[in-house]
């Protein structure tokens, strides 16, 4: 890929937004992560409104379900239910590990599903192998030649 990745994290905890920042930096591909701090925020940046008029469409999102004002499984919905999003893979990265939360994502149509685990060291090698896997060995289409 010769342009950045584009990754939209939408994430309220600081602390984790600022471990999946760092693990990103030490990945191997050049990416540009942008952040949304909760659910209305997130679909401002997708649906480019307000400050949010020049975002980048993103190649990735990284969705907790657990959000102030919308909740991530709302997001989902949203971004599944638009012609221009829905084929934006979106992986949910959240502390919940509720039968009933990873079903109804999964029936949203979330492309993934991941637990994220408190160690601090844990997370990061989370954050490595989800960049790996995404952006190593699935294929994406050519922004080029969508546009």
């Amino acid at each position: 890929m010769g342009l950045p990745v584009e990754i939209l994290l939408v994430e309220d905890n600081e602390g984790d937004i600022l471990l999946t920042k760092k693990a990103f930096k030490r990945g191997k591909i050049m990416n540009q992560l942008h952040v949304a701090r909760d659910g209305e925020q997130a679909l401002e940046f997708l649906f480019k409104r307000g400050k949010h008029v020049d975002a980048p469409t993103p190649d990735l999102i990284l969705l907790d379900l657990n959000m102030p004002k919308l909740s991530g499984q709302e997001v989902l919905k949203r971004i599944k239910e638009d012609e221009d999003l829905k084929s934006i893979p979106v992986i949910i990265l959240t502390t919940s590990t509720a039968d009933e939360d990873i079903l109804k994502s999964y029936q949203l149509q979330a492309s993934s599903y991941i637990r994220k685990p408190v160690d601090f060291k844990q997370f990061g090698e989370v954050i490595q192998k989800l960049q790996d896997y995404w952006f190593t060995i699935v294929k994406f289409p050519n922004k080029e030649e969508l546009d």
